[in-house]
């Protein structure tokens, strides 16, 4: 069964910062019409910063969108020609002040496939050494270095839900313990 759904117009309704929207009619798979709204965003990398005696480094930062504070694992949007990596590179930096001699890409994931066509890249970052931070001007976070053991059940009892970290820390964890490709 084709279950494509096939683009007849599309309009932009908003155009932000770094966000579209568009509105999509479209022809779904029985012939009939119907319509689709979504954002278009650049892409992300996620990073599982983590120190020698296996500490994770983490973020606490309020998101507006949800009115709470979270924390979460150091993330960023990539730049226009910016390669995964390097954007990796440039958010542990900024935001944290670490620099990491050792990058894994350990996989992509598509966070909101019902509205977003965004991707989140995830790499796990090690041999770190500590330089000084870069915020962004309007970004206001602390970091905070944990356990992985402690981490690991933050995200059992909800201290750590939102769904980037928690992909991003299984992920992680599956790593260490050999259960993914190229886990060492």
């Amino acid at each position: 069964m084709d279950l494509t759904e096939k683009m007849i117009d599309s309009q932009l309704v908003f155009e932000g910062g770094f966000l579209k929207v568009r509105r999509d009619r479209i022809q779904l798979p029985d012939g009939s019409e119907g319509w689709r709204e979504y954002i278009r965003h650049p892409g992300a990398v996620a990073v599982l910063a983590l120190t020698d005696d296996q500490q994770v480094v983490l973020e606490r930062q309020y998101r507006y969108p949800s009115g709470r504070e979270f924390l979460e694992i150091p993330a960023g949007k990539l730049d226009q020609g910016e390669s995964h990596e390097a954007c990796g590179r440039r958010e542990l930096l900024e935001e944290t002040g670490h620099v990491a001699r050792e990058w894994v890409f350990l996989g992509t994931a598509h966070p909101c496939i019902g509205y977003a066509d965004e991707q989140i890249h995830y790499f796990l970052a090690r041999g770190l050494s500590q330089s000084a931070r870069q915020l962004d001007d309007g970004e206001f976070l602390e970091v905070v270095t944990l356990p992985l053991a402690e981490v690991t059940a933050m995200t059992l009892n909800g201290a750590i839900c939102d769904s980037k970290s928690l992909v991003g820390l299984y992920w992680l964890q599956a790593y260490l313990e050999g259960r993914m490709p190229g886990a060492v």
